[in-house]
């Protein structure tokens, strides 16, 4: 039986976030309150030397996972992707840090994730995955992720939803405003397309203006070349109106339809920058994955010909490749 969840209160836009009674750091106040700030200009006296990359994976090696971390049944990977092949990855890339993506290999089961913050506590931030279970469970671990384990996003899977439910539910949305309350940004996979979930999406930005947004890969958004793939890219640039939605350009072997070096991405990425600014753009590779389709240095090298090619100011590249994403987490990368 579904547990009866409190009702949630739409806050008016100029409204802060409610605070939970449970202490929350100092860094996750000033998230809130970034939420709803003006849009940051791209030449801002914020400056940042350091590649972050804001999407990626980690996943247990087999040794791993016959031990402490097992893969989720039916979810064993196909590619390596244990923390030391990254690390190897990152160094050769000039990559600093990275933000790691809970792995549907290991679904809900954070323990492997966790074991790699804790050991490389300045080198990654963790988005954990939201577990939409209609008991609202999913609620309170989602809190104790954050609180005790460090977590620093959650991600949206609505294909993990029961019963082709909405992420509008009564859980979606207490997970919602959970994040809001907490601080973290809620990140959205649309793998489908956008425009199966761009309602939802509207209708919680709209309610719970107080919790940024995360779309990623750049909304599953290809270069639009039919009337409902350009509906689909316009209502990507749309959800600028909302001061609290950045795009990950992230994954570009998912969303570009040419080999590397992607070049049908460049008038994406201009058009991307036009309407949300550079400030809420950030780059991110999608580890393990981008590795046989590009290799992960060339998914750092890709982005910065995709940027020169769409004529982006190097002011721009600061912010994709590292400036957004640091002053969005602070205190990480240090």
């Amino acid at each position: 039986m579904a547990m009866k969840l409190k009702p949630l209160l739409s806050a008016p836009p100029s409204a802060l976030p409610s605070i939970s009674s449970r202490p929350i750091s100092a860094a996750h106040r000033s998230f809130q309150l970034r939420a709803s700030a003006p849009r940051m200009a791209a030449d801002s006296s914020f400056s940042n030397n350091k590649v972050i990359d804001s999407h990626l994976h980690v996943w247990a090696s087999p040794e791993e996972a016959a031990g402490r971390f097992p893969y989720f049944p039916g979810q064993e990977p196909t590619l390596p992707g244990h923390v030391d092949f990254l690390l190897e990855c990152m160094e050769e890339a000039g990559v600093h840090g990275a933000l790691i993506v809970q792995p549907i290999n290991h679904k809900f089961d954070h323990s492997l994730v966790t074991s790699v913050l804790r050991k490389y506590p300045t080198k990654f931030a963790g988005c954990c995955l939201a577990n939409p279970a209609d008991d609202g469970t999913g609620v309170s671990e989602l809190e104790r992720l954050v609180l005790k384990d460090g977590y620093r996003a959650v991600r949206f899977n609505p294909y993990l939803w029961p019963n082709d439910q909405k992420m509008t539910n009564e859980v979606g949305k207490s997970l919602f405003a959970k994040a809001g309350e907490l601080g973290i940004p809620v990140g959205f996979m649309c793998m489908k397309g956008l425009n199966l979930h761009i309602l939802e999406i509207e209708e919680l930005c709209t309610e719970f203006p107080s919790t940024v947004v995360l779309l990623d890969h750049v909304a599953f958004c290809k270069p639009p070349i039919n009337d409902q793939e350009g509906r689909a890219f316009s209502s990507l640039l749309n959800l600028s109106r909302f001061p609290q939605v950045y795009v990950k350009f992230s994954a570009l072997f998912r969303v570009s339809r040419k080999p590397y070096p992607y070049e049908d991405l460049s008038s994406s990425l201009a058009r991307i920058v036009s309407s949300f600014g550079s400030s809420r753009v950030m780059w991110g590779s999608d580890f393990p994955f981008v590795v046989p389709e590009c290799g992960y240095i060339g998914a750092r090298k890709g982005i910065a010909e995709v940027a020169d090619r769409a004529s982006l100011l190097p002011a721009d590249l600061n912010w994709i490749m590292g400036g957004t994403i640091a002053k969005l987490f602070p205190g990480c990368w240090q």
